[in-house]
């Protein structure tokens, strides 16, 4: 019992200020999430109206084992050994919100929304009273009712103690709003007008003890010039002769969010055979194309696309209950809503990639809001047809040029010949249909038409090309779904027609059957299964020719045995892996192989062999070092079996092969392939051999250094700074990490889309005592180099001191600032008790400095000053 009084004694003592705050302020802080109405209408519950023994006094606020609260004001009763009529005490409302961690927004109507990672729920102020003391107030029964949060009273403790179902939960798997990118306001970077960003030659020497020598290459320039993207390709077939060389590849593209132009080689949207050469217009209006996944050639077809549909997705639930819509099997929130009394929830433009097709989602159905229960799961999935564009937008697409035929006969350009022409229109009827029409010339004039269909309450998906004309054709690509375990396709060409079927008859067991119009009639069975230690994937089909053919994947272990077999050979190969990572391909290996080949005689081979992979990989995805050495044995004889490739030389990749013998030759062959890439941009520096993915995409080369001057230049002497270039550098709100950078010691390469981007600067990534001119910037993207920016990082300066008055003491709660005279820079600081102030991130300049906006003195920081400095300064009142 004593205990329990020091309990009483110490809670009263800490809530002394709180109490007095109470007497001579109004009952409603300032800063609560919502505003009482003095005439809230009071609490249904009249029992709780006629308890007058209850008085205000204070305790302690515990979730769980940790305390919220060491004191706060509740309205309620104890005998000493418990808590009288505990359900109807009285708890401020701020109180509540803040030891549940609940976010509040006011709706339209004057309803509460409250989330948590637990709970989502709205509630109605009208139904809760307004203590004279406390304020806005709800009971320990409201607690339970509204939140499912159960509490007890501990007298030992003098606490109120909340059980919280989601207690260390968090909202990480509540998909994030994306943020917008502001850049209005700040400095703005454009990319050079005309460059040469990369070279990259490629070597390819082959021969054999009974061939000449081969040399072949090729040639790949690329640059930017006038907003967009220029590249060309030159197909050396014989390195030592000049007169063989041609230009397999030379294109201009310009692409942004609504037009696109194209000039030199492409493909035609019409689909054409042969090479053409032309001009294309392509021209948007309510969406934008899919982001080309690695770079590489765009084809005009594929920015008739859009980068994702929106779609609707609605059910039925109880009224107050929590929907949440997450993709796939995983947990991450797309979106969520919390059903009224229509018992309708819907979630409105949820937006399908079109470059992958197809997105299943589910949705989770919370009661009440609790996210601690279980919920009921509904299905909801839907597909869009590639080419499908979002309802009520269009398309419109021109071009005109010539046919190509390269020859051998020395021409660089190889003969035009044969104009070529269409133009063509796509609108988006509805969020199911899109059509297209159009015209072609190709010999002749040709009328092209397009259909693309995806209804919502059937699972089929239709999409349809056709031109006219004697030669041609009609494409097709139907794919019905009637149960998630069945799907059937039908695709169609001027070549063949072909049907399949995957009917997924055990969750690892599937059958398919397969028809093509100018081959067989094949069908059979495909099973996958993997465990903590043993993984397993096959796949066997027959047909009607009474062919077989079947491939096999198993591993257990370290050990990994793969084969596959059809009507010509066989391979078998068996591989023990060494090093201890057993599911990835790095480290020493153990190899033994079998092959055979039966298309004119039995022939057999077999090679045992050492395979080490290191485990770091170049930026292209190869190992930076791979050898192999095998001996091989069979019906044509016996050799060594050797290989070698690495990336360990910038710039570089160098890939060798010698096999004395095949399944099906005698002769020794060998092959060497050597690929050397440059960077242009500032400076001449080694590549990253993927020179060709700047056709359609571009980057940013940032170059932080230290501006020792500080005159905005990179004098010489001047040195890099990439240190901490992950955390330094932010792009539209994101860590570059995310962005796979390449940094090297003078310079951060991020690879990415044409755009506008938005890059800040963290100061936890400045070095100590420096910091940068800037915060933030807008940097426009386009395609063919890098843009480059320049991040000068100055020196940083801290000046330190105490305020004191005439008489010596110490002047609290002073502003202290330094004005900088010539650029208007300011630093302020306001003293805590001690008459200490502090001014930090001073750049390099002279200073006025002002206390309450009196002059108190000069400050000089150049070059010689230390970046920390005590000051002490006088402050006069009069």
């Amino acid at each position: 019992m004593q205990q329990h009084l020091w309990h009483k004694i110490s809670i009263c003592l800490f809530a002394a200020i709180p109490i007095i705050c109470q007497i001579i302020t109004i009952p409603a802080q300032a800063d609560s999430p919502v505003t009482p109405n003095s005439e809230t209408t009071q609490s249904p519950d009249k029992k709780a109206d006629n308890i007058t023994e209850f008085v205000v006094f204070p305790v302690g606020l515990n979730v769980g084992k940790r305390t919220v609260k060491s004191g706060f004001l509740v309205r309620g009763k104890e005998d000493g050994a418990e808590a009288v009529d505990f359900a109807h005490w009285l708890l401020p409302y701020d109180a509540v919100i803040e030891a549940l961690k609940l976010n509040v927004t006011t709706l339209e109507d004057g309803q509460l929304e409250v989330k948590s990672p637990g709970l989502v729920t709205r509630i109605d102020l009208k139904k809760f009273r307004t203590d004279a003391e406390l304020g806005l107030v709800l009971t320990i029964e409201d607690l339970q009712s509204i939140f499912g949060v159960k509490a007890e009273f501990n007298i030992n403790e003098y606490a109120i103690i909340l059980d919280v179902p989601w207690e260390n939960k968090s909202t990480e798997n509540l998909a994030e709003v994306e943020n917008l990118i502001f850049l209005e306001g700040l400095p703005r970077i454009k990319n050079e007008n005309i460059n040469i960003s990369a070279i990259e030659q490629k070597v390819n020497i082959s021969g054999s003890d009974r061939q000449l020598t081969n040399y072949r290459g090729e040639l790949i320039t690329v640059g930017s010039a006038f907003g967009g993207s220029w590249f060309l390709r030159t197909n050396q077939r014989d390195l030592t002769d000049q007169q063989t060389w041609n230009i397999s590849d030379a294109q201009f593209f310009r692409p942004s969010n609504s037009t696109d132009y194209f000039v030199g080689s492409q493909r035609s949207f019409w689909q054409s055979q042969g090479d053409f050469w032309g001009f294309t217009y392509i021209n948007r209006q309510g969406f934008i194309p899919p982001q080309t996944f690695g770079g590489g050639l765009v084809d005009a077809r594929q920015r008739l696309q859009a980068s994702a549909i929106g779609r609707t997705i609605a059910g039925k639930a109880e009224p107050g209950t929590l929907a949440r819509l997450v993709q796939g099997f995983g947990d991450r929130v797309i979106a969520e809503i919390l059903v009224d009394s229509s018992g309708i929830y819907r979630f409105e433009n949820i937006k399908n990639n079109n470059q992958f097709g197809s997105n299943n989602y589910r949705v989770l159905l919370y009661p009440q809001g609790r996210l601690t229960a279980q919920p009921e799961i509904q299905a909801a999935s839907f597909t869009n047809v590639l080419g499908q564009i979002p309802a009520g937008t269009s398309a419109f697409i021109a071009s005109a040029g010539m046919k190509r035929e390269s020859s051998g006969n020395g021409s660089l350009l190889g003969n035009f010949s044969d104009f070529q022409g269409g133009i063509a229109g796509r609108w988006g009827l509805s969020e199911s249909l899109t059509v297209g029409l159009g015209g072609v010339y190709e010999d002749s004039p040709k009328a092209l038409a397009e259909l693309f269909y995806r209804p919502t309450n059937i699972p089929v998906q239709v999409a349809l090309f056709a031109l006219s004309g004697e030669d041609g054709n009609v494409n097709a690509d139907i794919r019905y779904e009637p149960f998630s375990s069945l799907n059937l396709t039908f695709n169609s060409d001027r070549f063949s027609q072909r049907s399949q079927m995957n009917w997924q008859i055990l969750p690892n067991l599937s059958l398919f059957a397969l028809n093509d119009s100018r081959d067989a009639t094949s069908g059979g069975l495909q099973m996958n299964y993997s465990g903590k230690n043993f993984s397993t994937f096959g796949r066997v089909s027959f047909d009607s020719k009474d062919r077989i053919r079947w491939n096999l994947l198993q591993r257990l272990g370290q050990l990994e045995l793969t084969q596959r077999g059809n009507e010509i050979g066989t391979l078998s190969e068996f591989t023990y892996k060494v090093s201890q990572n057993k599911w990835f391909d790095s480290g020493n290996s153990l190899l033994l192989s079998y092959e055979t080949n039966s298309q004119n005689r039995s022939d057999k081979l077999l090679n045992v062999g050492w395979r080490y992979r290191s485990g770091e990989r170049a930026n292209d995805g190869n190992y930076l070092w791979e050898f192999q050495l095998g001996y091989g044995l069979g019906s044509q004889g016996d050799g060594i079996i050797a290989s070698l490739g690495t990336t360990i030389l910038p710039g570089l990749s160098l890939r060798g092969r010698y096999q004395g013998v095949s399944v099906t030759s005698d002769q020794s062959t060998f092959s060497l392939d050597l690929v050397s890439s440059l960077s242009l941009q500032r400076g001449i520096k080694p590549g990253d051999r993927r020179s060709e993915y700047f056709r359609s995409q571009g980057g940013l080369l940032i170059q932080p250094f230290f501006d020792k001057n500080n005159n905005g230049k990179r004098d010489s002497g001047e040195e890099f700074y990439t240190k901490d270039a992950e955390t330094l550098v932010i792009v539209n709100n994101r860590a570059i990490k995310s962005f796979l950078p390449d940094i090297r010691s003078d310079r951060i390469l991020l690879r990415l889309a044409p755009g506008k981007y938005r890059l800040d600067l963290d100061p936890a990534g400045f070095p100590p005592d420096w910091q940068a001119t800037i915060e933030a910037l807008a940097v426009d993207v386009i395609p063919g180099s890098y843009t480059p920016v320049m991040i000068p990082l100055i020196l940083s300066y801290t000046v330190s001191g105490v305020v004191t008055d005439a008489q010596g003491n110490a002047v609290a709660g002073a502003r202290v600032e330094a004005i900088e005279t010539t650029q208007g820079i300011r630093r302020f600081s306001v003293t805590n008790g001690a008459g200490v102030y502090y001014l930090e991130t001073l750049p390099q300049g002279n200073y006025q400095l002002e206390i309450n906006g009196k002059s108190a003195g000069n400050l000089t920081l150049d070059a010689a000053s230390e970046p920390f400095q005590e000051l002490n300064l006088q402050f006069s009142a009069n």
